[in-house]
């Protein structure tokens, strides 16, 4: 199920200014809108496991922008449809996503390096938890047609 998201999210990607990024380490991959505007929108599945469809919203916004890096900030909500098969709330937590995506090599300016703080807290706000994430990520541009000769 999780592969098949994955492959249908993809091709739309290519064709516009978006990102994708996989964070192995957590078992996160997410899409994003394009990370380049003041504000952008970034959903983020889980991975590490088969029985769960953890999705996490963040509209996020840059707080700084550079040519090689930017740096980021935004709430999320995090949800999981499959908790209404047990009669739980689909709604299971909130986080605040403090960031930067740094694009190192040069030649490669689409290839960036993401790292993540991500204090979080249950909907029942009696335990939380403070996450780091570490991964990259690939930015697409739209693309630019070239004028007939």
């Amino acid at each position: 199920m999780k592969l098949l998201l994955l492959i249908l999210f993809l091709p739309a990607t290519a064709f516009c200014q978006a990102s994708v990024a996989y964070y192995p380490f957590s078992g996160l991959v997410t899409v994003s809108t394009n990370p380049n505007k003041l504000v952008w929108l970034d959903a983020r599945l889980q991975t590490n496991t088969p029985f769960s469809l953890s999705t996490t919203f963040c509209p996020l916004i840059n707080l700084r922008r550079t040519e090689r890096a930017n740096y980021y900030l935004g709430p999320s909500i995090r949800v999981n449809a499959l908790n209404a098969i047990e009669n739980n709330k689909i709604l299971e937590g909130y986080a605040l996503h403090v960031g930067v995506r740094v694009a190192p090599v040069l030649s490669l300016p689409n290839l960036r390096v993401a790292f993540e703080l991500s204090p979080s807290i249950n909907t029942g706000f009696r335990f939380g938890l403070l996450s780091s994430y570490l991964g990259v990520a690939y930015q697409f541009n739209k693309r630019v047609r070239q004028p007939a000769p």
